[in-house]
């Protein structure tokens, strides 16, 4: 079957937060919260490496709502259901439909770290993905030094795969950094 044909159920729904594909009209709420953020993020995010203008973050979303429609990447942005306020972003990446393989990337706004709201929030995508989606395999890729995105993998029971050294340069850098690989087979012990 044709990926652009899955029907995919919306928003998905947390005890906290309410997550749905960014849409066109997000982009100012994404340039607040990025550009909150763009210290915590530079470091990890290739994407954070400057900051973004309105129009560059109106275009993210619609260019991040077009590759929804089509299947080629799930894109979530995070809200918060008490306050609506945009929290942060995670999604399904890198899907390869026919192996039934995702990744799920994930980042917090600074006022809202510390609290939870992406491991909750990774919990539920990776559950959307076995019981919806039908994945066969869900990980996570992180640097190795990003301590924070790697307790969110541990504490959700992905199992550490491998340490790939040196197979890419640092998001801020041009220095070169190890990636962790965390994978989980279902979703069986999930919280």
């Amino acid at each position: 079957m044709n990926p652009i044909l899955i029907n995919i159920p919306m928003p998905l729904e947390t005890a906290r937060l309410t997550m749905r594909p960014p849409m066109p009209g997000d982009g100012a709420e994404l340039n607040k919260a990025v550009n909150e953020s763009f210290a915590e993020l530079q470091p990890w995010m290739p994407w954070a490496q400057n900051r973004p203008t309105l129009e560059e973050s109106e275009i993210n979303v619609r260019e991040a709502y077009s590759h929804w429609i089509l299947r080629r990447d799930l894109r979530l942005a995070l809200f918060e259901k008490n306050t609506g306020n945009l929290i942060g972003g995670s999604g399904l990446h890198r899907i390869d439909w026919q192996a039934r393989r995702f990744e799920i990337g994930y980042w917090v706004r600074t006022s809202f770290s510390g609290q939870g709201l992406i491991t909750e929030a990774v919990a539920a995508i990776a559950r959307f993905a076995f019981q919806e989606l039908e994945a066969r395999r869900v990980q996570i890729l992180c640097d190795a030094d990003n301590f924070r995105s790697i307790k969110v993998a541990e504490r959700l029971g992905f199992i550490l795969e491998a340490k790939l050294h040196h197979n890419a340069t640092k998001a801020h850098a041009n220095h070169l950094r190890d990636t962790l690989i965390y994978a989980r087979f279902s979703s069986d012990g999930l919280p």
